[in-house]
């Protein structure tokens, strides 16, 4: 293996003097990546070992650089990632063998792809001479994730490794960040060569930056959104995870209030703004607050920053700010009019635009729309009824937001608690939501977690999650005692496929189609036992049922070293509200 780029201590040598032209040794495939992944700044990789990835397993325990976090499973190393990379914001690397183990990443590789999350899945593949003849554990793992990512490379030649690898971390991290695969079959890793790496990385047909060369026609558009912002009335920012990508927030939130204009985001973008700024309308949407929806439906422009326009968002799509100019500001020029027709639309990173725009806008009072929107607030707030014998979820939320004032990491799985966890926890900052938005994946909220906290280990993070989601990948709580990480996780346990179960409630008479998820043979008693299963993985853990438990055993989880389980069980019969139907619109929207 090379020698690091450190400085080293000279070391008086008793062996023979070597030429000063002597060439170096030859170095194995498998421990040219493990350089690479250094070269790349890489401290952590999330891998689970098989027969095609042995090779670079071997090679990265005689790296001092790189830890190496084993999970339990393939879906679940592929979310670490995802968490490592949301909550620092450095690219996730995960690492598969061939077949099942790089099958087993997919839905990580997707969910990376929706949610713009810089990603880099290495994976063994079998020897090349095997390649296409269905050899053992053999896949064709980049014609199977060739529409979730923005890359992909079968390295069939040792030589490529390094070029490769520099490229792949160029551009999973650049333009609008996302996934990079690369699969290596077994014999390259266990070639030899003399590596040669590269100091720069020129890709002709990949241009991130295009954008620069159209600066003064950019700026021309800039003075005409700066006068379309003062001649607005009832103005609305809406802004996505392109704020966050972008490290946009501090100029978001200076934009914002040097123009007084308020800001909605979507899911994605929780963060960007505190969420009790004044300011702030939360987050739109399905179950958005029902101001922010309003806010955008009444809005005569609406500055969309780093968004797709996604159908969560925008319910009936061309009823989406009907009667508003919009001006759309994103990386990725194939987002313009996909979704929506707008009145302007620039290719730009966000977070330059916003500063351009700071210097072009003065403050404007307009108070009727303000007016109004303190009205909308006061008329439709956050809110829910609280019950004496049951703990609601939306109070569980409430009082951890309360006890770690809004600055503990969150990550979730999918369904109802994943909407009261945005709706409920008082979110103060970038990068501290973390959950699975665009593609929705259930069992995303344990080993995001666990990538989180090894990305931000001074940082509180909890996993807040249904009994639904969590079991998907409870395998994890393993993972957690072995590499010592001390991720919480909070189960709102309903023993139904709640966010389902809702719908049937509201759209199919309340007919049950296979949502329940207790044992039918003992319903009164939830199943199963969590805290006996967090037992038996050594993860301390209670079980709660009365709302005066819920201060006092939030606070016995946070104050207990290592991981904790806290099962909490809720009334299956709350909905998420508000809520607007799929298709449908703002006047749709179900607040009761």
């Amino acid at each position: 293996m090379n020698t690091p780029d450190t400085n080293t201590t000279a070391v008086k040598s008793t062996a023979s003097p070597q030429p000063t032209n002597a060439k170096p040794a030859p170095v194995k495939g498998a421990d040219i990546i493990v350089r690479c992944l250094e070269r790349a700044g890489v401290d952590v990789v999330f891998g689970y070992p098989g027969g095609a990835s042995i090779e670079i397993h071997q090679a990265l325990t005689r790296s001092d650089r790189i830890r190496v976090i084993v999970p339990r499973h393939e879906q679940g190393e592929v979310f670490a990632a995802e968490g490592y990379a949301r909550a620092s914001g450095r690219p996730g690397v995960c690492l598969a063998t061939s077949g099942p183990g790089a099958t087993n990443l997919v839905t990580g590789i997707a969910d990376a792809y929706m949610d713009s999350i810089p990603l880099i899945a290495v994976t063994g593949q079998v020897n090349q001479t095997m390649i296409g003849k269905t050899a053992f554990q053999e896949m064709d793992v980049v014609g199977t994730t060739m529409p979730m990512v923005k890359h992909s490379y079968l390295v069939l030649d040792i030589n490529e490794l390094p070029q490769v690898f520099a490229e792949a971390f160029y551009v999973a991290t650049t333009g609008r960040p996302g996934p990079v695969l690369i699969d290596i079959p077994k014999d390259v890793q266990q070639a030899t060569t003399i590596p040669d790496y590269p100091d720069t990385i020129t890709l002709p047909g990949y241009r991130p930056d295009s954008w620069k060369q159209d600066i003064e026609v950019i700026k021309s558009d800039l003075d005409r959104i700066a006068e379309m912002i003062e001649a607005a009335s009832r103005p609305v920012i809406y802004c996505g995870g392109g704020i966050i990508s972008a490290e946009a927030s501090d100029a978001l939130k200076q934009f914002a209030r040097k123009a007084n204009i308020p800001v909605t985001t979507t899911l994605m973008g929780v963060g960007a703004i505190p969420q009790d700024d004044p300011l702030s309308l939360m987050w739109l949407g399905m179950h958005g607050t029902v101001f922010a929806n309003y806010a955008v439906a009444h809005a005569d422009l609406l500055l969309a920053l780093g968004v797709r326009f996604d159908d969560r968002v925008t319910g009936k799509v061309e009823k989406f700010c009907e009667h508003g100019k919009i001006v759309h500001v994103d990386i990725d020029n194939s987002e313009f009019n996909k979704n929506r027709l707008v009145d302007i639309a620039i290719q730009a990173d966000v977070r330059w635009v916003i500063e351009e725009l700071i210097g072009r806008v003065s403050f404007a009072e307009r108070k009727p729309w303000h007016d109004q929107l303190n009205h909308w607030k006061q008329q439709y707030p956050m809110s829910y009824h609280r019950l004496e014998d049951h703990i609601q979820p939306q109070m569980v939320i409430e009082e951890l937001s309360n006890l770690t004032a809004g600055e503990a990491i969150i990550t979730t799985g999918v369904g109802q608690h994943q909407m009261w966890t945005g709706q409920f926890y008082n979110f103060q900052k970038p990068r501290t939501y973390i959950t699975s938005a665009g593609l929705g994946s259930m069992g995303f909220g344990l080993p995001s977690a666990i990538g989180a906290q090894v990305g931000m280990p001074d940082t509180l993070v909890v996993n807040i999650d249904g009994d639904g989601s969590f079991a998907m990948n409870i395998q994890e709580l393993a993972t957690t005692v072995i590499e010592q990480i001390p991720v919480k996780s909070i189960i709102l346990n309903n023993q139904h496929l709640g966010m389902v179960m809702q719908w049937e409630d509201r759209f199919y008479d309340s007919n049950r189609g296979h949502t329940y998820i207790g044992n039918p043979s003992n319903p009164s008693r939830p199943y199963p036992d969590f805290v006996k299963i967090a037992d038996g993985y050594g993860v301390a853990g209670k079980q709660i049922h009365r709302p005066e438990e819920v201060v006092p055993a939030l606070k016995e989880m946070i104050e207990t070293p290592g991981p904790y389980v806290l099962d909490v069980i809720v009334p299956y019969t709350e909905h998420v509200l508000p809520m607007i139907p799929a298709g449908k619109t703002w006047r749709d929207i179900i607040v009761e």
